[in-house]
């Protein structure tokens, strides 16, 4: 099987190469390195079976070249993290509609499976817990820019299904909710890394908010094989999956937790959100995911709770510091 991974050098892209070269797969992924690394993928490059081209998804010749040797596309390359999100919502938009909007144009040619990361965030303020796919969406006005983010993934959504339901482009929908491990920076705002980083630092622990706010984490080795295992089911097709883990843990507690993991003395302050984002800075109390959906079909359930998580992070920037070292 040969895959293209939109995204390879991020995060969640370089590990989802791994997984599927280990699978003895062939893959290709395409990066402009706007917030992946080439770092997270020079181990892969000696693997006879991996190839990398740093490019923007939204050259046309050389995305069409690379799908026309492909299988299966996930499209994973996207405008992420709150931070950026925030403060660039003309990227935001543009990055991730357009970019998946030629990912499907191209794929319909060839009838190649489409698989779209989208995100928990497109449940936006709905209170109604857990999160099952079949809810309704609720977001915030359109001068909130918070919500730009939510609203074009969920144009994502409608997109890809769409093409499955006129022109049977096989597409499938993933939503992951807060998906963290090694290779994450806390650059753009993601949680794990910040708390870790600060910590080990001796910097202060900034929560955002008043860190009542309860996420559910999910360990990116989960995520991995269970995008792996909906490309290959034929019945996952046309159908929205959440995908993630159940087990809450307030943002407090996360920094205590990160706090306790390091030995750090370092504080814990609170950063109000107008400070942290912008005046206006929407948030909701709580998001977590039904995982029922996702269970019936490949038999989804998480390896790694948020200790496990946390550790792997933490033995991350450990082995990351004796390289520097």
């Amino acid at each position: 099987m040969n895959y293209l991974i939109t995204g390879g050098a991020g995060f969640i892209g370089s590990h989802l190469a791994e997984a599927l070269l280990k699978h003895g797969a062939e893959v290709a992924v395409i990066d402009d390195l706007s917030t992946g690394s080439i770092l997270n993928i020079d181990h892969l490059k000696p693997n006879r079976r991996f190839q990398y081209v740093l490019d923007t998804v939204m050259n046309r010749a050389v995305m069409s070249e690379m799908m026309d040797r492909a299988d299966v596309i996930v499209h994973l390359a996207a405008a992420v993290g709150v931070r950026l999100i925030v403060e660039s919502p003309v990227r935001t938009i543009e990055t991730n509609i357009k970019g998946a909007e030629l990912v499907l144009e191209l794929a319909s040619k060839k009838k190649k499976k489409v698989i779209i990361a989208s995100t928990s965030e497109v449940y936006g303020k709905a209170s109604k817990i857990p999160f099952c796919e079949d809810d309704d969406l609720v977001l915030g006005a359109t001068n909130k820019g918070r919500w730009s983010y939510a609203c074009s993934k969920m144009i994502d959504e409608f997109l890809a299904l769409a093409y499955w339901k006129e022109r049977q482009v096989p597409t499938v929908v993933a939503r992951l909710f807060n998906t963290v491990g090694p290779r994450q920076t806390g650059r753009y705002g993601m949680v794990v890394p910040r708390f870790i980083s600060q910590a080990r630092k001796g910097e202060p622990i900034t929560v955002y908010g008043d860190g009542t706010q309860r996420r559910c984490f999910t360990f990116v080795g989960d995520v991995v094989q269970a995008l792996v295992a909906l490309s290959e089911h034929p019945g996952a097709v046309g159908e929205v999956y959440n995908l993630g883990n159940t087990e809450e843990v307030t943002i407090l507690e996360l920094a205590q937790r990160a706090k306790g993991l390091t030995g750090s003395s370092s504080p814990i302050i609170f950063v109000p959100y107008d400070q942290a984002y912008a005046a206006g800075f929407e948030d909701m109390p709580r998001r977590v995911p039904s995982l029922d959906k996702i269970h019936r079909l490949i038999g989804y359930r998480p390896t790694l709770g948020l200790d496990g998580i946390l550790k792997s992070v933490n033995e991350y920037f450990e082995q990351r510091e004796r390289r520097i070292a």
